[in-house]
């Protein structure tokens, strides 16, 4: 799943217009605000808007919404400028994903026997291509192995362009960041369904065995393998494809940033192992399983809560699944970060932005700690 925009708002004639009133054109409920104070919701330290915790803050916060734009996100031609390559890998080059796809305009349906388990009937084998954004620090010193962070859905240049002004503040050291594109669609059936929101490793197999080596050949550099230099990072499904690729590979990875993430169940093929999906992660994983060496950093905003209709069923409510996960780490003794952004007021529409850009440097800033092999 995509980041979200907010929709563009009705004009005044429109909503003056005189028509006849019908039944089906009782206005939609709208989406739920959340009080964050109310009970089930995680004890949270609550901020000023224009505020967020410190990049080595543990525990939960609730953030405001009017946050300016992140200083570190734009251009600053003073300041060393990397190298960008761009990749491109294809399906039939892949020993692990060769490709799927689901038949434009077609679902799944629910099992009658298992509410859990979605059978989709419309995949099948499908080619496709993918380009890889590769961001190399002016400051990298060849041949020397370096930290690196990989992201989800695609070229990020706005993490690019963090990490220019981030490492020439020595507030990060010069780390490479790998921007991988999915494999195309969405959810159950489509491949970037199943790359990321499957509960494996094999996400994490076929970066390390298929993107980094031909990211060191094409490159021109090195890669650490100190899984405390190494980060994963993505939003919505691909955040939760940042949190299981660690998940499953601590051996690789030990930190995550999730923004937004897909805590739910949308894997598929169904895996009795994992019935829930990534549900599992706090229902089960966490809390029966001996603690893994991770930090991670979580936000989630009530505008990612759904109408009051889909959050019936708590399995597919976004910010639950992000609370649960919260709770389920700090039962668990990891050190974590979870923010939770608010509308505490009538917003301006050019302030409801999503939540990674106004404190991006903030969460970068949490992995000045990686450490390459030099």
């Amino acid at each position: 799943m995509t980041p979200r925009l907010f929709a563009t708002a009705i004009t005044a004639t429109l909503l003056t217009t005189s028509l006849p009133t019908r039944a089906a054109d009782a206005p939609k409920p709208k989406p739920p605000g959340r009080d964050p104070h109310t009970a089930g919701y995680v004890t949270a330290k609550e901020l000023p808007d224009s505020a967020v915790p410190p990049a080595d803050a543990d525990g939960n916060f609730i953030v405001g919404p009017t946050h300016p734009k992140a200083p570190e996100l734009t251009v600053n031609e003073s300041v060393p400028q990397g190298q960008v390559f761009t990749l491109t890998m294809k399906s039939e080059d892949s020993k692990i994903y060769p490709g799927i796809a689901r038949e434009p305009k077609t679902f799944g349906t629910p099992d009658p026997a298992n509410p859990n388990k979605l059978d989709v009937t419309t995949s099948h084998p499908a080619p496709y291509t993918r380009r890889v954004g590769v961001y190399v620090p002016k400051q990298y010193v060849a041949g020397t192995e370096a930290p690196f962070i990989v992201g989800a859905d695609g070229i990020d240049k706005n993490l690019f362009t963090a990490l220019d002004n981030l490492i020439a503040a020595k507030r990060l050291p010069a780390m490479i960041a790998i921007s991988i594109g999915n494999g195309s669609g969405d959810a159950q059936g489509s491949e970037r369904g199943l790359e990321y929101d499957t509960m494996s490793g094999l996400y994490a197999e076929f970066v390390e065995k298929e993107v980094l080596p031909l990211v060191e050949r094409e490159c021109s550099v090195k890669l650490t393998k100190d899984p405390d230099g190494r980060a994963t990072t993505g939003c919505s499904s691909g955040a939760s494809c940042a949190l299981i690729m660690a998940w499953y590979h601590p051996d690789l990875y030990h930190r995550v940033l999730s923004f937004s993430g897909t805590f739910v169940n949308q894997q598929w093929p169904y895996n009795p192992a994992t019935p829930r999906g990534c549900w599992e992660i706090h229902q089960h994983l966490i809390p029966e399983s001996p603690a893994k060496p991770l930090r991670i950093w979580m936000e989630v905003g009530d505008r990612d809560l759904l109408n009051p209709n889909v959050m019936r069923d708590d399995a597919h409510d976004w910010v639950l699944a992000n609370e649960h996960t919260a709770a389920a780490l700090a039962a668990k003794g990891y050190h974590y970060q979870f923010s939770f952004v608010v509308k505490r007021r009538p917003l301006r529409r050019q302030h409801e932005t999503a939540v990674a850009p106004r404190s991006a440097g903030v969460r970068l800033e949490g992995l000045s700690d990686l450490r390459g092999n030099e």
